[in-house]
């Protein structure tokens, strides 16, 4: 949500976006007209028109701005820039990256979407809603707001004016700011783009629940290869007639389950037939296997015969698995419940994640030692661009591991948010929260003084800069392994 700042008389207005607190634009005082918003409304048909678009019969306007960038030229200027990016992303390999790009970019839009729908239903004035920040690309107008595309396209806002008591704003809009409205549509509007994170998450747990089913105890173990054994033509598996692809359902009468149930039977039967039962194209085919005695070299080798003093003496038939977890069928009525506790306990974990998540970034940039031990472990709070890595990986592995780290990316978004400070979308929860607490029946609403706010806010602002630097600089020196291998 975009919040205007702006020092009565001062030299510049200054625009920031709550929930990143970061500039997306400066506008100098006596900022050349084309540089300022018109008030450009419906044409006397009702449609879309561009402000600036005054009729053939007015008069020249020595202060209107500049047209929007609109009609064919404007789409064709904005299928351009995006066809050259998109085509730049391809051609570099970056596909898996673009999705995910694309993704954060819907992700902050709707978060924005929260904010613009509620103001509008509050009746409050909105005047822009752009994805990207720079010179504009296209935009049109409906009514009072403006809509359109920027290059940078790094996020998005929303801009309502009245966010603080520090802007100047023409008399004849004030009663529609957003300081001038009732207690409970400040509440509503200002916590309205974490709620849709909330939403967000809610809706693709939901679609994956509904797409792939709920995940059970149960893994399927499929043979995905063969290990080698030297001076062997073929190994004990090979001998049986396994085949890479078979699926094991039991061996020697036991259901293969759980991670280890195939490993647990044939190391424990060295030299003795064991029976599997096993799925190939859909059929069911029962083989019989004999393990080789041998030891484990490494963590994915075999040899056979006796290993070193102290290494245990195992059954082997010379195979490599993979291990998927099995999904249970969700109907849609029982999938809206799932889906809410799934949520609710992911954002418990988060919350609980947080401390840990700071302080290991702490660590990570005192200790090289503790750096490298949280990006094994994965404990480590990643800034946006070790989130956009992780994501990517995500992406390359399968659809249900991006949506899962979209889930997670939702709710830390929705969490942090929410944090009572200043330019942060829970700050202006606070305020509107301490104005009302402060107000007196019978007495003026009591309006908060931003001004005095502005110490801590720059120095929330500069903590947060901290975290976020010390962040990227982790995720670039030791980023995180892939945890989707």
């Amino acid at each position: 949500m975009k919040e205007q700042r702006a020092a009565p008389r001062s030299s510049k207005r200054q625009v920031t976006v709550a929930g990143s607190g970061s500039p997306a634009e400066e506008l100098p005082a006596g900022s050349p007209p084309e540089a300022v918003p018109s008030a450009a409304g419906p044409s006397e048909a009702g449609g879309w028109r561009a402000s600036g678009d005054t009729g053939a019969d007015a008069p020249p306007d020595p202060v209107a701005p500049l047209p929007r960038r609109r009609g064919a030229w404007g789409l064709i200027r904005l299928a351009l820039v995006l066809g050259v990016i998109v085509a730049g992303f391809l051609l570099l390999g970056l596909g898996p990256l673009l999705v995910v790009i694309i993704a954060i970019i819907v992700i902050v839009m709707v978060h924005e979407f929260g904010h613009f729908i509620t103001a509008k239903w509050s009746h409050m004035k909105v005047t822009e809603y752009f994805v990207g920040f720079g010179p504009r690309l296209w935009s049109i107008r409906k009514g009072e707001t403006d809509y359109g595309v920027k290059p940078i396209l790094l996020g998005g806002y929303v801009k309502i004016p009245g966010m603080t008591n520090l802007e100047e704003i023409d008399p004849a809009d004030e009663d529609r700011t957003y300081r001038q409205q009732p207690f409970h549509k400040r509440i509503i509007v200002a916590s309205a783009g974490s709620f849709m994170h909330f939403v967000m998450a809610f809706l693709l747990a939901y679609a994956a629940l509904l797409y792939f089913g709920t995940p059970t105890q149960g893994v399927q173990t499929t043979i995905a290869g063969f290990a080698t054994w030297p001076g062997h033509s073929e190994t004990a598996a090979q001998a049986a007639g396994l085949r890479p692809g078979d699926i094991v359902e039991s061996a020697d009468g036991h259901r293969v389950d759980r991670a280890t149930a195939l490993a647990d039977v044939i190391r424990s039967s060295a030299n003795r037939p064991v029976s599997l039962t096993v799925r190939r194209d859909g059929k069911i085919v029962h083989l019989t296997v004999t393990p080789e005695l041998g030891h484990l070299v490494g963590s994915t080798g075999e040899a056979l015969g006796a290993g070193p003093p102290k290494t245990p003496t195992v059954g082997l038939i010379g195979i490599t698995e993979s291990q998927r977890v099995v999904f249970g069928s969700e109907g849609p009525i029982r999938g809206i419940g799932t889906a809410v506790i799934d949520v609710g306990r992911d954002v418990a974990a988060t919350v609980r994640a947080v401390p840990e998540g700071i302080g290991s970034l702490y660590r990570g940039v005192v200790s090289p030692h503790a750096a490298a031990q949280s990006a094994k472990t994965g404990t480590r709070a990643e800034s946006i661009f070790g989130a956009v890595r992780t994501a990517t990986q995500a992406e390359q592995s399968g659809i249900l591991y991006l949506i899962e780290v979209l889930i997670a990316l939702n709710i830390a978004f929705g969490i942090l948010n929410m944090l009572p400070m200043l330019p942060l979308d829970g700050g202006h929860v606070a305020i509107a929260v301490y104005e009302r607490i402060r107000t007196r029946r019978g007495r003026p609403y009591y309006r908060a003084d931003a001004a005095k706010l502005l110490p801590v806010v720059y120095a929330f602002s500069a903590v947060l800069l901290v975290v976020v630097i010390s962040a990227i600089y982790l995720d670039i020196a030791y980023p995180i392994g892939n945890p989707f291998h």
